[in-house]
C-alpha cells in the first residue's frame, strides 16, 4: 500500500522502531525529503532531531542512477558495480564529485548555520531517509554518522527497493524497512504524493525540532 506522504511514512516508520524508545538515541534526517520522515520518528522516540547532509553523485550518461555518494565529513562511497558496468574510470568519478561536493559545502553551510552537530559519540544514530534504490547515499550517511563516534548505527526507511537491505548491512548495525515492493522502479512510486522538499523548511524543522525539546526541558523543571 503506498504512503500518502512522507508524513504518514515517518509514522509507520516510527511504529518499527518502539524499541529504541529510551535509549540514548539522536534521529539523523537526510535533507531534504528524509527529514520530513526523520521529524516524525524523533517526535515518536522523543529524541533529538539532526540531519547529516549527504549527495548522490549521478551517472554521467544517466543521472537518474547514483554512481556513488558523497556526506559532510568527507565519507564517499562508490558503486564498483554501477561504474564498472558504465565504464566509469577513476579520473570522470572524480569529477562528478568534486561537483558535488560544492553543492555539498553549500547545504552544510545553509543548514549548519542553524546550530552545531548534535554530538554522536557512545550513542545510537538512527539513519532515516524517504527510502533507498541504490543505496549509496544511506550507505555514506552510515559512514559519516559512525566517523562521527556513533556507537550504534540503525538506518530506517518506508521504502527500499529488494535486495538492498541485505546489502546495507555492512554499512549499519541493523536496517529497519516497512516496504519493500515487487516491482521496484523509484522510490517516489511508494508515495502519493512526493513533492520537493526545500531548504526552507528542513530549517523550520530543525527550528521546531530545538524549540519542543527546549519546552520539553523547561516542563520537566517546572
Amino acid at each position: 500500500m503506498p504512503f500518502r506522504d512522507r508524513t504518514e511514512a515517518g509514522r509507520r516508520l516510527a511504529a518499527e522502531l518502539d524499541h529504541l524508545a529510551g535509549a540514548d538515541v539522536v534521529v539523523v534526517g537526510l535533507p531534504r525529503g528524509g527529514m520530513v520522515v526523520a521529524a516524525e520518528v524523533a517526535v515518536a522516540l522523543r529524541a533529538p532531531l539532526d540531519l547529516v547532509v549527504v549527495r548522490r553523485i549521478p551517472l554521467p550518461a544517466a543521472p537518474e542512477v547514483a554512481m556513488g555518494a558523497v556526506a559532510e565529513g568527507g565519507a564517499v562511497v562508490r558503486d564498483e558495480r554501477v561504474t564498472e558496468r558504465a565504464g566509469v574510470g577513476a579520473e570522470q568519478f572524480r569529477s562528478a564529485l568534486d561537483h558535488e561536493q560544492a553543492e555539498l559545502t553549500r547545504r552544510v553551510q545553509r543548514f549548519r548555520g542553524l546550530r552545531p552537530r548534535l554530538p554522536l559519540a557512545g550513542r545510537t544514530a538512527v539513519v532515516v531517509d524517504d527510502g533507498v534504490a541504490t543505496g549509496a547515499t544511506a550507505r555514506a550517511a552510515c559512514a559519516a554518522v559512525r566517523a562521527c563516534g556513533a556507537a550504534r548505527v540503525v538506518l530506517a526507511v518506508p521504502v527500499c527497493a529488494p535486495g538492498a537491505p541485505a546489502r546495507l548491512r555492512t554499512a549499519a548495525d541493523e536496517v529497519v524497512v516497512v516496504e519493500t515492493p515487487e516491482p521496484f522502479r523509484a522510490v517516489s512510486d511508494a508515495y502519493r504524493h512526493f513533492g520537493q522538499v526545500g531548504d526552507d523548511e528542513v530549517v523550520d524543522l530543525l527550528r521546531r525540532a530545538v524549540a519542543d525539546r527546549v519546552g520539553a526541558t523547561s516542563r520537566r523543571r517546572g
